[in-house]
């Protein structure tokens, strides 16, 4: 909510702007930046809310979650309407999209497929990389000369270079937060999660979510030849607390009962410690403006 409303500030406060989220879940994250946001003068007045969802049943829990707001829904980028500045947000939406796994076996590539065996069980098998993923490859993963398992995306390529495109047309600023890594490197993350515990991959295919790590790197290589100006990867601990996270836990303490105190004490050590949320968590902003003053960067992971 701080960094949205700083960033239409940033912006020089426009009459009209287009607040945008990716993912929005259920509603939570965005119902708490307006209703934070709402006693921020003039920020209320200029926005319109669009909601990227694809699940009608995510669309009806956020159309109950923000009923009050008149949000709209889109399924892709190319969507949003013309003419308006934008403000993206999107919370642990990178790391649901699919990823390719590319396996180098003695100086040769190839990709790690599905197979069914004969009692129809999922496994995996691998076979010969198409020459266009290989060259869709970091420089320096490909330069590598020990074998590995790597994790590339391009759906997530795409979305990236269409938020560039968005922001270099319309002007604006996009905030990505997800689990991931700020480098490029060899390493299998995806995994699968139910009932708030991993899971084997081909347990109950279709009723897990199945999530990669994001490479920062990546994003960032990828929205800068889209001509943004990027800011970070930071960690999400630093990005939260140079927005005065702490500051404003301490202001909520003040007034709250003894279980408040110790579950606002738990809720900011689990967003923002080393060995929790803190640093798996990583945070990079998109801005068509070189210039802007990005809240939140200062930090900046090398």
């Amino acid at each position: 909510a701080i960094w949205a409303a700083s960033q239409w500030t940033a912006m020089g406060e426009p009459p009209s702007v287009l607040m945008v989220e990716l993912g929005p879940g259920r509603g939570t994250l965005m119902e708490d930046v307006l209703r934070t946001t709402r006693a921020m003068e003039g920020f209320h007045a200029t926005k319109q809310l669009y909601l990227m969802e694809m699940s009608p049943v995510l669309q009806s829990a956020q159309r109950q979650k923000l009923a009050g707001y008149n949000p709209e829904w889109i399924v892709d980028i190319a969507q949003i309407p013309e003419g308006m500045p934008v403000i993206i947000v999107a919370n642990e939406f990178l790391d649901a999209l699919p990823v390719r796994q590319m396996l180098r076996e003695n100086n040769r590539w190839y990709e790690r497929v599905l197979v069914l065996d004969k009692n129809d069980t999922l496994g995996f098998a691998k076979k010969e990389a198409d020459l266009r993923m290989v060259e869709g490859l970091p420089p320096q993963i490909t330069g590598a000369r020990e074998d590995g398992l790597f994790e590339m995306s391009p759906v997530l390529n795409h979305v990236v270079k269409s938020v560039g495109i968005l922001l270099q047309k319309q002007k604006g600023v996009a905030l990505f937060l997800d689990y991931g890594h700020a480098k490029s490197a060899y390493g299998e993350t995806l995994q699968a999660v139910k009932n708030h515990e991993y899971v084997p991959i081909f347990d109950t295919p279709g009723m897990a979510d199945l999530t990669a790590h994001v490479d920062f790197e990546n994003l960032g290589k990828i929205a800068q030849g889209q001509g943004m100006a990027v800011h970070g990867p930071t960690t999400q601990g630093a990005f939260l607390k140079e927005l005065g996270i702490e500051v404003r836990a301490e202001r909520l303490k003040a007034h709250a009962t003894q279980d408040q105190r110790a579950d606002l004490d738990s809720g900011l050590k689990r967003l923002i410690d080393t060995d929790q949320m803190g640093t798996l968590f990583k945070v990079l902003a998109l801005c068509d403006d070189p210039n802007m003053e990005i809240a939140g960067f200062h930090d900046r992971l090398s």
